[in-house]
């Protein structure tokens, strides 16, 4: 196999195995609700914001160091950290001792986005580089289909302890085998001049926020994060709570509606934005800012819905295009970025999606099911998720917006 080839291979496992380990979480909220005594704005403590303040602001200093030092090493590391403290997560006595180790796997898997990026953005050119991060970014739904099924499943056989357990060591063997097959190109390979040494981390945010068309892309891409972390973490309780189904039956009903259906969206629409944008990447842009016009009245009426199979048939559209954004704007922000800043500015990109996206998300929809339960009872979380989706809308004009930047400096280059 070509090196460009085992190197992507290699870092979307990675990427699998760190969203398993994230993601895990949500089909074990049930459990570990029931044996701590939490309510939902403490779950989505749990499954947000205390692991996103962590991931998103060490994502920072760790991708500087990316952009000086070995991003193999860097990611070898942050892949032994965050399986250590999944693992360790099954040992937990209480909310507080779970909470602090969600910290660690945060730290942990920090590292691991914005060196996989750097290194994706010099082994493929920027009209190839979409579906390249959309082939890595096949890991999340992968590792949301590991989590959701093989969490489930070992969880109903064993508990949610042995399945945290279960999830962490396989990313201790993934770490071997990548120290003994993973290379890392040469900085810039896609760039006629030598690139300069890194600037500090503030240079760089100064240089994303000066440009309209980068503002508005980290604007929409964070609110995508919003929706999306906030719907992933919260669908298996909906499922399990409105449709009254084990967690087992869960899992295989994420993976088979939202994990593979969403792996070959991402994959088509990073496709179909790559060739857009040979005619100009504002095409691309714009076609992200339309999606959610089709995806979020089905998504609504899915939630909405009393029978299983009919919220199931709505949620076909909508689970086909959950990873429409992913692919396509860690691509921008490579393409936009200057070959010394790439590794920073994906991590700032992270930091605003993470922080905010997976910060707020969860947090945001169990607080949401918590004041609407005494109007709605057993029904809330479903009409929290139902008005959450409108908050799509918003990324649009962003989207849009940058779409628009886009077109400008195209016309002025020419």
């Amino acid at each position: 196999m070509q090196p460009h080839r085992t190197t992507l291979t290699l870092l979307m496992l990675a990427y699998t195995l760190s969203m398993c380990d994230r993601m895990i979480l949500s089909i074990l909220f049930p459990d570990i609700k029931a044996e701590f005594g939490l309510s939902d704005t403490q779950l989505g403590l749990l499954g947000g914001i205390s692991f996103a303040l962590f991931y998103a602001t060490m994502g920072l200093p760790i991708a500087r160091l990316s952009d000086q030092y070995s991003r193999k090493w860097i990611i070898i590391v942050s892949l032994v950290v965050f399986s250590i403290m999944t693992a360790l997560s099954g040992f937990a006595a209480g909310f507080i001792s779970l909470l602090i180790l969600r910290i660690g796997v945060g730290i942990g898997e920090a590292g691991v986005n914005p060196a996989s990026h750097s290194i994706i953005a010099d082994y493929f050119p920027p009209q190839r580089r979409a579906f390249a991060m959309a082939i890595l970014m096949l890991g999340g739904s992968l590792g949301m289909m590991f989590g959701f099924v093989g969490g489930g499943l070992i969880a109903e056989a064993y508990n949610w302890r042995i399945a945290l357990i279960s999830v962490g060591v396989p990313g201790l063997l993934l770490a071997v085998v990548m120290a003994r097959s993973l290379q890392e190109p040469a900085r810039g390979t896609f760039e006629t001049d030598t690139p300069p040494p890194p600037p500090p981390i503030l240079t760089t945010a100064a240089k994303m926020w000066a440009s309209p068309a980068m503002r508005h892309l980290v604007a929409g891409s964070v609110v995508a994060g919003l929706l999306s972390y906030g719907f992933t973490q919260w669908l298996p309780t909906f499922f399990i709570r409105a449709h009254d189904l084990s967690q087992s039956q869960t899992g295989m009903l994420m993976a088979g509606v939202f994990g593979i259906p969403g792996a070959i969206g991402a994959l088509a629409f990073a496709r179909w934005f790559d060739r857009l944008s040979h005619r100009g990447f504002q095409h691309g842009i714009w076609m992200l800012a339309a999606v959610p016009f089709v995806t979020l009245p089905f998504f609504i009426a899915g939630l909405l819905a009393d029978n299983l199979v009919t919220a199931i048939v709505l949620f076909i559209i909508p689970g086909f295009a959950a990873n429409y954004v992913i692919g396509p704007t860690l691509a921008m922000v490579q393409t936009l970025s200057p070959v010394q800043m790439r590794a920073v500015s994906s991590a700032i990109l992270m930091l605003c999606l993470n922080l905010i996206g997976m910060g707020l998300g969860p947090l945001l929809v169990g607080l949401f099911s918590d004041l609407l339960t005494p109007y709605h009872g057993d029904d809330a979380l479903g009409v929290a998720l139902a008005y959450f989706t409108l908050v799509g809308l918003w990324g649009s004009v962003h989207f849009w917006l940058c779409g628009r930047a886009l077109a400008r400096q195209q016309s002025n280059n020419n």
